[in-house]
């Protein structure tokens, strides 16, 4: 359903975060990189995807990906005024040092 959703609207953002995340979740990890890799560079402002972005590279073992998205994450954090995500983004980011 939310493939059909983001065929109709493949800039909207909540729908291709949530396919990425059914993605992460379900094993695809080829389709959940390329949906928040779209995810973040027609939505740069979706906070949420980054954090989720930066977990998924980590846990997939790719420590300096992670890192550059979690900084530019807390840079769009910081420009939303969204202390919550940034602080979490800032703690992984801390982890994967």
């Amino acid at each position: 359903m939310l493939e059909e959703v983001v065929a109709q609207k493949p800039d909207d953002a909540f729908s291709r975060y949530g396919l990425a995340l059914e993605c992460m979740t379900s094993g695809d990890a080829a389709a959940a990189d390329q949906h928040f890799r779209t995810l973040l560079e027609h939505n740069a402002a979706y906070v949420p995807g980054y954090l989720m972005y930066g977990q998924f590279l980590a846990r997939e073992a790719r420590t300096e990906e992670a890192r550059r998205v979690l900084s530019t994450g807390i840079e769009a954090a910081t420009h939303a005024g969204n202390q919550h995500a940034r602080s979490e983004m800032e703690a992984l980011l801390n982890d994967l040092s």
